[in-house]
């Protein structure tokens, strides 16, 4: 627990085969929608058709599972 406390992340296994993972716990910080405003005031738009066909082209859309 101390080491999640600072920061360290686990591999949990069964076996020998990972299981799971335990990492800590971000701590939520609340911004006022007024600073985050102000923070992307300055953003260049986003092209959102571009976007996705960003996206589109580096991530399958396929309903298949990956394996």
């Amino acid at each position: 627990m101390r080491g999640l406390g600072e920061g360290a992340a686990y591999i949990v296994t069964s076996n020998g085969v990972p299981v799971g993972e335990l990492t800590p716990l971000r701590s939520h910080r609340f911004v006022r929608a007024e600073a985050a405003l102000a923070i992307f005031a300055p953003a260049p738009p986003v092209d959102l058709d571009l976007l996705r066909a960003d996206l589109d082209a580096v991530a399958s859309q396929d309903l298949e599972p990956r394996g």
